[in-house]
């Protein structure tokens, strides 16, 4: 299902966000197995992380420099 996101191969926030509904489908199901449910949780906590970081430089990268050296809001 998920794979672990290695270090020099990065997602797109919105490939990202597919697989974390898909491991919310997962683990909503009652067919799964409470070992492969902590095994998809800590994935998605990991996957979750990630998202975090990629928001968080996209935030930075809206904020702009003006002529006063103050930043403004893009």
């Amino acid at each position: 299902m998920s794979k672990n996101i290695p270090e020099n191969q990065e997602k797109s926030l919105e490939e990202a966000f597919t697989e974390l509904d898909q491991m919310l489908e997962k683990l909503s199901d009652r067919d799964t197995a409470l070992e492969e449910s902590f095994q998809v949780y800590a994935e998605g906590t990991k996957l979750l992380k990630y998202c975090n970081e990629k928001l968080d430089l996209v935030e930075k990268k809206m904020l702009m420099l003006n002529e006063e050296g103050t930043l403004d809001e893009f």
